[in-house]
């Protein structure tokens, strides 16, 4: 039956968190007999309960006679109109709920959904659209763009460029590259950064902006990291806080980092009203909403104070086990001063040890050794090959633990 699925799907490959996972799972009762026991650093998801009061809310709402029933996939109106004084509360945006904002499964279902209705899909890799996507960057960007027939087009996130491209620069590099800015249809950005955790300026937004402008392009922000930014870190913005935004961007945000709700699959995007439109009409045909109950939650928490507490809590959390991790990985050899940890996200993206000749050699080896989960940086682009991501969302004794065992196993820098 194989041979039936078309050729982009047949060349898929299990995404990379879940071939992870699949190791894991394999080698646990080994790890396990060894008092290694998996310590899971790989995905991007925080590990404690949502706001008690959310879960309140979901329960109160499923009581409602009508919250069983289809809904819409725009989004019920209490969800909508929580959005609108959000993005107003928060940055100072104005939006309007009927035209400028679409309900989401998940960002990540939002994302992929745009990219497949920018793109005309076609096999012939002198004609395929290309999407602009930052490298290194969310793993799914790279197979989100292939798998609806398109071509990825990576934009180099330096330590040297301070993780804000050259754009200009990129259209320069294309076009040695044989390629057309003609047949570019959109810039993905993606800031505070996964994986690296890098913040960008208002001004780099408005670079960005203008240069999507300026070659009648889409941009795409995807903001699923903006609130988690720790104390004394400048806090990240919006693209739509720019002026002229709406005219060429939209913006996707998620409830699953700010809020622990990874599993209630809920975000929307905003923005350019002819983009969301053309997403919507897409997602008609697609999916018939989000479950009401989850809606109604999800517009309560939104711009509650407990809602707004529970983040700055949470981003605490982060940055003492970020500590922990930073103080640890000191004492095995890293120059984490040079490193320079990030002020925003659960991430720390590191440089592999010089023994190791690739990122994966290396994730391998903690994980067989060890029982430590990480991620090769070469899954977030050939720009990450040398580095590694680790999350740091387990528990604090856990992340003690990682450090104990990395130092019982040799795992030294030099």
């Amino acid at each position: 039956m194989k041979e039936l699925f078309n050729n982009y799907v047949q060349s898929l490959e299990t995404y990379i968190m879940f071939q992870i996972k699949q190791e894991t799972q394999r080698l646990t009762p080994e790890l396990k007999a060894k008092d290694r026991a998996p310590i899971s650093l790989s995905m991007g998801a925080p590990v404690e309960r949502p706001p008690q009061f959310v879960n309140d809310k979901l329960v109160e709402a499923m009581q409602g006679d009508t919250m069983h029933t289809y809904t819409t996939p725009k989004g019920e109106n209490y969800l909508l109109q929580a959005i609108a004084k959000r993005m107003q509360n928060r940055f100072g945006v104005e939006l309007n709920p009927q035209t400028e904002i679409f309900s989401l499964i998940g960002s990540k279902e939002g994302l992929a959904n745009i990219v497949r209705a920018l793109i005309n899909a076609t096999t012939d890799k002198n004609k395929q659209d290309i999407i602009l996507i930052p490298d290194p960057g969310y793993a799914s960007y790279k197979i989100m763009v292939e798998v609806s027939g398109g071509m990825p087009y990576s934009v180099p996130l330096t330590k040297e460029n301070n993780y804000m491209p050259d754009l200009e620069e990129t259209v320069k590099n294309l076009e040695k590259d044989g390629y057309s800015m003609d047949r570019v249809k959109a810039l993905i950005i993606n800031y505070p950064n996964n994986p690296l955790g890098a913040i960008c300026t208002k001004d780099y937004l408005k670079k960005a902006v203008e240069f999507c402008k300026k070659h009648n392009i889409l941009l795409i922000s995807d903001a699923a990291y903006v609130d988690l930014t720790f104390e004394g870190a400048p806090k990240a913005h919006s693209v739509l806080e720019i002026e002229g935004a709406k005219d060429v961007a939209v913006e996707f945000f998620s409830f699953s980092k700010p809020y622990s709700m990874t599993g209630w699959r809920i975000g929307w995007v905003c923005g350019n009203e002819e983009a969301v439109g053309v997403l919507g009409k897409l997602k008609s045909t697609i999916d018939t909403g989000i479950y009401k109950p989850i809606q109604k939650a999800a517009s309560e928490i939104l711009n509650s104070k407990i809602g707004d507490d529970y983040i700055v809590e949470a981003n605490k959390r982060f940055e003492r086990k970020q500590k922990i991790i930073v103080d640890g990985f000191k004492e095995l050899g890293w120059d984490m001063d040079k490193i320079n940890p990030p002020k925003a996200t659960f991430y720390l993206w590191l440089p592999i040890p010089k023994k190791y000749k690739t990122s994966k050699e290396f994730t391998d080896d903690v994980l067989k050794t060890s029982g430590i989960v990480l991620v090769p940086g070469n899954a977030f682009g050939k720009n990450g090959e040398g580095w590694f991501r680790m999350s740091i969302v387990a528990a604090e004794e856990q992340m003690h633990e990682v450090i104990r065992r990395l130092k019982e196993d040799g795992f030294y820098f030099e």
